[in-house]
């Protein structure tokens, strides 16, 4: 196995095609060198000390660092799934890891109850993000308030992907530090090991193959990168996440020798292997988002599937070609960033996703994102190695262009990029994501 900013699956390359086209480098030396101290440096300024003060939201008051989504004024909280999917960098120190996730554990619901908005908070939600100066969580997006959060335009329920990110973080501190005693600490009066499968259970999921659903009347956000935008039906972003959580708990009980429970959450991740090519997959062996409202096909949701080997053989050459085309055709990426959404497959003029809070080609509803990079150069590559290259030597360019380090006057790495203005300077993931999967791909993992 190996891991992204999750629990990565090794790939099984059924076609020598397949095969000889990811052996091919597509970033040089210099290049992922840079990469690499771009990522160190931001995950550093991203820190926030113990009694360090964040203007306008106090000081760090939980006891230990805590890892925000980026530096300067980005995000001055800590959010759970920004951490979780920077960790396989490697930077997060044995200390830091252990204190946010005790600090997530303590803090997830034991007691379902509902917002003077009327959303509802069940047992065992986990944070969207938690307040640096009083260890509150927020259990919704759009707020730092306690008590204003749960507006229906965010969600009636806390969003699915943060209880999955949530056992992320777990499995990846055992796994780097061999401490399996954590799992029995108890925390609240429940032992770590009970909240993560508490955790696992909270998104509504079909009984049959495990896939996660919502629904209009009580929609919860499929995933943070997109909780401005209205998703509804089976859900497919979300649905992966499980099956790497399933995988993370796989591996959990398996290291304490709890061979049933290892064995069910490993049916759990092969149903949903199975079911998402087959509820997920249109004629261009792309993943659509779902299978309700904003039903597009979903970049992020396909390259990453197929990083994990979720699409594989045919399905996955199909997906493949069918980025590389729209890669070559400038209808995929932007300096090196990448759309949510194929601009030709946009719900209509109007808007990328069906339903936004936000106009057309604006932050999730149409901007380029540099965290999904990774993931779509890995999948491009399989077909036209060419392709892959440009667009890392693309992303790598505008780094080297925008990087913060020059000045107060440049910001990048950015959270998303347009071609009329940039928003989010010094975001974590937009450099930790890409940096996991290249420096997979140049070890042969």
């Amino acid at each position: 196995m190996k891991y992204i900013f999750i629990l990565l699956i090794q790939h099984t390359l059924c076609s020598g095609i397949l095969f000889a086209q990811q052996k091919e480098r597509i970033i040089n030396k210099e290049d992922l060198s840079f990469l690499e101290s771009l990522t160190k440096a931001v995950l550093d300024s991203s820190r926030i000390y113990p009694q360090q003060s964040i203007p306008e939201f106090g000081a760090n008051q939980t006891g230990g660092v805590l890892i925000r989504p980026g530096g300067r004024t980005t995000y001055p909280a800590f959010w759970i799934r920004d951490y979780a999917m920077s960790l396989e960098t490697g930077f997060v120190k044995k200390e830091e890891q252990k204190h946010m996730l005790l600090l997530t554990a303590s803090t997830q619901c034991d007691q379902t109850w509902i917002t003077k908005e009327g959303s509802m908070v069940p047992l065992g939600a986990i944070a969207d993000h938690i307040r640096i100066d009083n260890s509150l969580p927020i259990y919704f997006p759009g707020t730092y308030d306690t008590e204003a959060q749960g507006v229906k335009e965010f969600g009636m329920f806390p969003p699915y992907c943060d209880q999955f990110f949530f056992i992320r973080m777990a499995n990846h501190y055992i796994k780097t530090t061999a401490d399996r005693e954590i799992l029995f600490k108890e925390i609240n009066g429940k032992p770590l090991i009970d909240r993560l499968e508490i955790a696992f259970g909270v998104p509504p999921s079909r009984k049959d193959n495990h896939i996660v659903y919502t629904n209009e009347a009580f929609r919860g956000v499929d995933f943070g990168f997109r909780d401005v935008i209205e998703i509804t039906g089976n859900l497919c972003y979300a649905s992966i996440l499980k099956y790497i959580a399933a995988n993370d708990l796989y591996d959990i009980f398996a290291s304490i020798e709890n061979k049933d429970k290892a064995d069910y959450y490993k049916h759990i991740a092969r149903s949903i292997k199975t079911a998402l090519p087959a509820i997920f997959l249109n004629k261009d062996g792309m993943l659509l988002a779902s299978t309700g409202k904003s039903n597009q096909p979903d970049v992020w949701a396909t390259s990453l599937a197929i990083y994990l080997d979720i699409l594989n053989g045919e399905d996955a050459l199909n997906a493949c070609r069918h980025l590389a085309d729209a890669y070559g055709s400038g209808s995929l990426a932007y300096k090196g960033n990448i759309r949510h959404i194929i601009t030709t497959e946009d719900h209509n003029a109007e808007t990328a996703w069906q339903k936004s809070l936000v106009p057309k080609n604006q932050y999730q509803n149409g901007a380029y994102w540099g965290t999904p990079t990774g993931w779509v150069a890995s999948a491009i590559a399989k077909v036209n190695s060419a392709y892959a290259q440009q667009l890392i030597k693309e992303y790598i360019t505008h780094l080297r262009e925008t990087d913060y380090r020059k000045g107060a006057s440049f910001g990048g790495p950015f959270e998303c990029i347009t071609a009329s203005g940039t928003q989010g300077p010094v975001y974590l993931t937009t450099v930790a994501c890409p940096y996991i999967v290249l420096k997979a791909m140049e070890r042969g993992e």
